[in-house]
């Protein structure tokens, strides 16, 4: 069996997040496996996982931006707003000026309120919404708040329009699709969707299935926690406070979850301030 750590993974097309979960298993050896933030079968791009106890880490990394490239084609909706989907209105789109197209898209950047697609994983009542779907019913969801940080537009070449977004956790690319094309009146869908980050992690790390099945390696989780979260470096007597999960007399340098390493390097925990005190998110020893 492997050490804990990340597998940073450029999924291929066709297959869904678990199908690499199930892959990273047995090259692993170990049933401890997780996935952070879900990837459609339609997409490829980085897919993060992690190995035994780096598996608690994912909860955290599926906070981090994301970053995608992505093709939408207007004039054609369809019932999960991506390639997937039935066919469900087509329009011309001889009259949509591309101007109108930058214009729009310019209009999801910031922080907006942005209703899932249909077909989510999102739970309506304990049961997931793609299920409810699937069974024939009409399923609405509620607008959540995400943020845009970033949409660049690459290509309008209608009715195909190319853009990289970057973006909060918990946005839907495909409903960016579908709400461009109800603004422009002619309907919009995905086809084509390239993660091409999570976090710190971009697909320069990334490695194919293919070339993980020739030379299994695992990012240890102490570099994939320097790598994604801001570092404090103790000693051996916070060092052994840590360990049982005590808070510390301590001013961490910035917000949210700091990386708690011992003198030898270890990666002890995660810890966040909260008054005069840096106090436990998650300890992993």
């Amino acid at each position: 069996m492997v050490d804990p750590g990340l597998v940073v993974v450029d999924k291929a097309p066709g297959m869904t997040s678990h199908d690499v979960v199930a892959r990273v298993r047995r090259l692993a050896g170990t049933r401890k496996v997780g996935h952070a933030g879900t990837l459609d079968p339609m997409a490829t791009g980085v897919l993060v996982l992690g190995v035994d106890r780096a598996t608690r880490l994912l909860g955290h990394l599926m906070l981090t931006e994301k970053a995608y490239e992505a093709t939408i084609r207007l004039g054609v909706a369809t019932t999960t707003d991506d390639a997937e989907g039935e066919v469900v209105a087509t329009r011309a789109t001889d009259g949509v000026d591309p101007e109108a197209v930058r214009t729009e898209l310019a209009r999801f950047v910031g922080d907006i309120e942005q209703v899932p697609t249909a077909v989510s994983a999102i739970k309506v009542d304990g049961k997931r919404a793609y299920a409810r779907v699937r069974d024939g019913e009409q399923v609405e969801l509620k607008p959540r708040p995400v943020t845009i940080h970033e949409l660049v537009v690459h290509d309008v070449a209608l009715p195909d329009v190319r853009v990289s977004v970057r973006c909060s956790s918990g946005t839907y690319i495909r409903a960016i699709a579908r709400d461009l094309g109800a603004a422009l009146g002619v309907g919009g869908h995905l086809t084509a969707l390239r993660r091409t980050a999570v976090g710190s992690f971009d697909l320069s790390v990334a490695r194919t299935l293919e070339q993980l099945s020739e030379d299994f390696a695992v990012l240890p989780i102490a570099e994939a926690a320097r790598a994604t979260f801001p570092a404090v470096d103790v000693d051996d007597e916070q060092a052994a406070h840590v360990r049982v999960g005590r808070a510390l007399e301590l001013a961490l340098p910035g917000e949210g979850p700091h990386a708690v390493f011992a003198p030898d390097g270890a990666f002890l925990a995660l810890y966040e301030q909260r008054g005069e005190q840096a106090r436990p998110v998650a300890v992993f020893v």
